[in-house]
This record gives C-alpha cells, sequence and structure tokens, in this order.
C-alpha cells in the first residue's frame, strides 16, 4: 500500500466474536496508519456499539471503517450518522438489517443466545461455527475449519455476550437509513455464505448511494480469518480509487 501521501486512518471493527482484529489480520496493510478495538461485552444494542467506535475514532479527522459482519452493522450505524473525518466505508460479510427471515430460525437463534455453561460451549458454539463454515475455508493462505471458529469463541466471547449480540442483531434495522450514507462504500462479499445470503449485500447495495460490490471467488463468511491477504487486496484497490481528501460530513 503507498502511504506516501497523507493516508486515512484504517479503524477494523470486529466481528461477533469481539475480539480486535490479529497481527497476521493486519499485517496486509503494510504501513497504513490503522487501529482496531474490543467490542464491550453484554450490550445488545447495535446504537451503544456505534457510539463505542464513536468515542474510540473521535480523536481521527480522516478515517475509513472496515466492518466485518457484525462489525460491519456496527460501522453502518455510525456511517448512518455522518461522522465528521469518514472518507470511506467497508462492510464484509455484513447486514443492513437482521438477515434471518425464518420464525423458526429467530426463535432458535434467542434460545440458543440464552445458554450459558456447557450448553453454551459445546451446543451454541458449536451450531454457529457450523453455520459460519464454507467449503473454500480450508484453500486460504490461513486455513480454517469450525473447530477454529469455535475455539474464537471460547477464547473471546463470554455466553453472555454472545446472547446480547444475538439480539442486537435481531433488532438492528437502517434499511431506511442507508441512504443517509455519504461516503464511498465497498460491500465485500464471500462467494458462500449460509449465514448471511445474498440479500443483504443487494439490499446495501440498493440503499447506499454510492456503494459497489466486490465478490471474492471460493471464499465464505470467515474470509478475513482464511483469506486475509485476498481480502486486504479488494481492501486496498477500493482505497486506492478513493478521492484524495475527505467528504466534509455532517456531525
Amino acid at each position: 500500500m503507498n502511504t506516501s501521501a497523507k493516508f486515512p486512518t484504517l479503524v477494523f471493527i470486529p466481528c461477533f466474536s469481539g475480539a480486535p482484529w490479529s497481527a497476521e489480520q493486519l499485517a496486509p496493510y503494510g504501513e497504513a496508519p490503522r487501529r482496531t478495538l474490543r467490542l464491550p461485552e453484554g450490550v445488545d444494542d447495535m446504537e451503544r456499539y456505534a457510539d463505542h467506535v464513536q468515542n474510540a475514532v473521535a480523536d481521527l479527522d480522516d478515517y475509513v471503517l472496515v466492518g466485518d459482519s457484525f462489525g460491519a452493522n456496527i460501522a453502518l450505524a455510525l456511517a448512518t450518522r455522518r461522522p465528521k473525518g469518514l472518507r470511506a466505508l467497508v462492510l464484509s460479510g455484513g447486514f443492513a438489517a437482521n438477515p434471518v427471515t425464518s420464525k423458526p430460525w429467530k426463535a432458535l437463534m434467542r434460545v440458543i443466545g440464552k445458554a450459558r455453561g456447557p450448553l453454551y460451549r459445546q451446543l451454541t458454539l458449536r451450531a454457529h461455527a457450523h453455520r459460519l463454515a464454507s467449503p473454500f475455508d480450508g484453500e486460504g493462505q490461513v486455513p480454517w475449519n469450525e473447530a477454529r471458529s469455535r475455539d474464537l469463541f471460547l477464547d473471546n466471547t463470554p455466553a453472555a455476550s454472545f446472547g446480547a449480540r444475538v439480539r442486537a442483531s435481531l433488532t438492528a434495522d437502517y434499511v431506511d437509513a442507508l441512504g443517509r450514507v455519504q461516503v464511498p462504500t465497498l460491500v465485500l462479499s464471500p462467494s458462500h455464505d449460509v449465514l448471511i445470503g445474498e440479500d443483504a449485500s443487494k439490499v446495501m447495495l440498493a440503499g447506499i448511494p454510492d456503494a459497489r460490490e466486490v465478490v471474492l471467488p471460493r471464499t465464505g463468511h470467515m474470509f478475513r480469518f482464511s483469506h486475509p491477504v485476498t481480502y486486504a487486496a479488494a481492501v486496498d484497490d477500493f482505497l486506492a480509487a478513493l478521492p484524495t481528501t475527505p467528504k466534509d460530513a455532517d456531525a
């Protein structure tokens, strides 16, 4: 990545696990200024997650939000506020509103979100890891599998926080606010995503005025983890085409 000119700070927002982006996932961005953060625990409202990120970028006057999955919805929530200094938006594997339309599956999500102890570790996390998986997870720069997804949550996500984020996901809805996003937006999609599905990206592309989609072939929902170099290259290409100065935004 060329950093000879002033470059916006890349702010990487975590997925549902809440864990900050790892050094392995950040390394492909070279010397570009960047920061990441951990999501707060036990928060069940997307606006409060957006508040958390807004506080984390309060000192920045030129930045790009890069949100993955649940983090993409947080980034979108903040972008609808038109915060000062926001240059662009990257939304990977994300959604504007809860993509689960099946009433039985919604009910099941609420139930598994209440699991604690061994039931959380052995049932909830195994079921969630299975929904995250794709046939291409083992092909990337960092071979991935369901066991690694489960370990990610075991290491980083208390059961109460998992349940709180389920509630936040089920109630968040920014479809009618998409027109407020006034910065260039990359919708970065995997080619195989059982968890989110294809309609989620279509909704964002239809509603965000300056949005385009890049689909990465032979990738799944966990492509930030399994294909960090491929993922970063798509983000780099998008950033290289940005205007050289940020567009003024409303507070």
